[in-house]
């Protein structure tokens, strides 16, 4: 049932206002307020009190909503109009939101920053209800109140989110994606509409910022991206909440065509270079992500099934194309999957209106929606559902992937296969990062050998120097002599971090379970050893 709030003055002649009625004078206004009010409150937790920045900024955010209900509250007053809202649920809403939840309660059980981000997440959702309701007013139009900005929030944050120091600019976020829906729009089918996914739209803004401003290191979006992975199957978990999306909303289309064709191009790449396009994964769990729930908004998406399915496809060739393009540019690729969503939305017009252009029946028949008694969407589902099954069957998904491999990339580089070398000296890198100090000595000799990259011994220095600390025997012997270049095979604690595949460490395993692991990765002195003790 509509509920609805007004503030204008009502006289005493006037009649009593009725049961769905809220309040008088005030009565639309007590609600922004209350949400105001509980993001102030909200700031005194331990978690958001431990920064100053963050309380600030949610003091500021919290300011800003205040002055514009009082400008609004003064200016109805005024001019004597009404500022009401209704009660309107609507399932993509809430259903999209429940299945957001549960991959952030998976993901989150093996990335505690996640669950650490949870009165943030809240905080967010206070603003964006507030901002979203007062922006409706200042259009002078009713606003329904429902589900709508809880999915909104929960996509922005499974792709991106700034620091503590910077979260200001997260309001921001989220004000710009509002804005974008409520003015960026066009006539289509004969009513108004958003052209924007309004939390694409907002990704897809303030990476372009990111970017040109080499500022990432402002936000998580990397570690995000790359976290993913640290729950196990996640591959397998995204692929079954996303059939709940499906089912619901008939999107199958949309995320079945662009997994494919990242699948295939990937597959293709492959086959004619040795190397995996994507560094370790045919796609990147976050893509796999992105392609069930950041594209498929049935308001922004086209409406017809071939539309749809181009749709998909154009979604994975922007992804796959975008990869390489950042990568040229020195530019972190996890915004591959973020860019290319708003430039889809402006051309959903031009694919629905091509597609209705065909005039050939013998193609329009293929993509019928009367199929199966207008069950074509579980057809499609059913087809999706053996495509994934045949990638998982191959190892495409969940398994070890060959770029998982350090030998892998080693002989790849030694063969001078396209991009083995700078993805090798990524991956070392990353190891090194994370306490590997197998990795930190070998990238500190790359770096001083200046075979597969430019000499520079200031910063094989500073390798040898981490892996020194790590109890490397071989760093510390290179950081005493500029003329050595020693090396030695991974120790069992380096291999707890090399083998881990994208996920959790390998702190619990045995020895043998390690060595086993190892050979699997072709490293040659673990399956030496694992035929010595046989």
């Amino acid at each position: 049932m509509a509920i609805s709030a007004s503030s204008k003055q009502h006289s005493r002649n006037n009649k009593p206002s009725t049961a769905g009625q809220l309040g008088s004078s005030l009565g639309a206004f007590k609600f922004p307020f209350a949400l105001s009010i509980l993001l102030i409150a909200l700031s005194f937790v331990p978690r958001i009190q431990g920064n100053a920045t963050l309380v600030w900024s949610f003091w500021g955010a919290a300011a800003a909503l205040l002055a514009w209900q009082a400008y609004l509250l003064v200016n109805s007053k005024n001019k004597n109009e009404e500022r009401v809202f209704s009660i309107l649920l609507r399932p993509q809403h809430y259903i999209q939101a429940m299945v957001q939840f549960s991959v952030y309660a998976y993901w989150g059980y093996y990335w505690r920053p996640v669950y650490d981000h949870a009165w943030l997440i809240i905080g967010q959702l206070l603003f964006a209800y507030t901002f979203d309701m007062l922006l409706a007013w200042s259009r002078r139009r009713e606003y329904s109140l429902g589900f709508g900005p809880i999915p909104i929030i929960l996509s922005i944050n499974l792709f991106l989110w700034f620091r503590d120091d910077w979260f200001y600019l997260q309001f921001l976020m989220i004000a710009v994606g509002f804005m974008g829906k409520e003015y960026v729009r066009w006539q289509r089918d004969g009513r108004s509409s958003h052209i924007f996914n309004p939390s694409a739209f907002a990704l897809g803004f303030f990476s372009l910022i990111l970017i040109a401003t080499n500022t990432t290191a402002l936000t998580w979006g990397q570690e995000i991206a790359s976290t993913l992975t640290l729950a196990p199957n996640i591959y397998t978990f995204l692929f079954l909440v996303g059939l709940v999306v499906m089912y619901f909303f008939s999107i199958t289309l949309v995320a079945g065509a662009a997994a494919i064709t990242l699948f295939g191009i990937s597959a293709l790449y492959s086959a004619g270079t040795g190397v995996p396009y994507f560094l370790d994964s045919e796609i990147p769990a976050a893509v796999f992500l992105g392609l069930h729930l950041l594209i498929t908004d049935p308001s922004t998406s086209p409406r017809t099934p071939l539309g749809k399915t181009i749709f998909g496809m154009l979604y994975g060739l922007g992804v796959f194309g975008l990869y390489t393009l950042l990568g040229s540019m020195g530019s972190p690729t996890f915004y591959d999957k973020l860019l290319v969503v708003p430039l889809l939305n402006l051309s959903v017009i031009a694919i629905d209106r091509s597609v209705r252009s065909i005039h050939s029946q013998a193609l329009l028949n293929v993509w019928r929606e009367s199929w199966f008694g207008g069950r074509a969407n579980l057809a499609h589902m059913s087809i999706w559902i053996v495509i994934f099954a045949s990638m998982s069957f191959l190892g495409k998904t969940d398994s070890m992937h060959e770029g998982d491999s350090l030998p892998f990339w080693e002989q790849a580089c030694a063969s001078e296969l396209p991009n083995a070398c700078g993805r090798m000296l990524q991956l070392e890198a990353s190891y090194c990062g994370d306490n590997a100090a197998w990795a930190c000595n070998e990238i500190g000799a790359h770096y001083r050998e200046g075979k597969i990259t430019e000499s520079d011994e200031e910063l094989s220095l500073a390798y040898f120097s981490r892996g020194c600390e790590l109890k490397f025997q071989a760093a510390c012997l290179n950081l005493l002599d500029q003329d050595l270049m020693a090396r030695e095979t991974p120790h069992e604690l380096d291999l707890r971090l090399l083998l881990r595949e994208g996920g959790q460490n390998l702190m619990s395993a045995s020895t043998q379970e390690l060595y086993e692991k190892a050979c699997e990765h072709n490293w040659a002195f673990a399956c030496e050893s694992n035929r010595s003790q046989i």
